[in-house]
């Protein structure tokens, strides 16, 4: 169902390309290693002995890591389109 100059499944490989890029991305991220802190790095309270043994590297406390965690990860989207309606946005 492509149109103009678009080859029959385009759209379903773009859609593809997107999901194995966002794939990628989360396993490519970092996770803690090295030794843990004792105490937090964001608000100096004590990190468990319990939480330091679970996660070797760690360095925030769970309240913390949960409040980092929330937060909306701004990253900008791949415009694979580049039509002029997905410019205009």
């Amino acid at each position: 169902m492509a149109g103009g100059w678009a080859k029959d499944g385009a759209v379903s490989e773009q859609i593809e390309a997107s999901i194995s890029d966002e794939l990628a991305r989360m396993r490519s991220r970092k996770r803690p290693q090295g030794d843990s802190l004792t105490h937090c790095a964001d608000c100096e309270e004590p990190i468990p002995e319990a939480r330091r043994i679970a996660i070797p590297g760690v360095k925030l406390c769970i309240d913390c890591a949960s409040d980092r965690d929330a937060r909306p990860d701004m990253r900008g989207g791949i415009n694979r389109r580049g039509s002029k309606d997905s410019q205009l946005k």
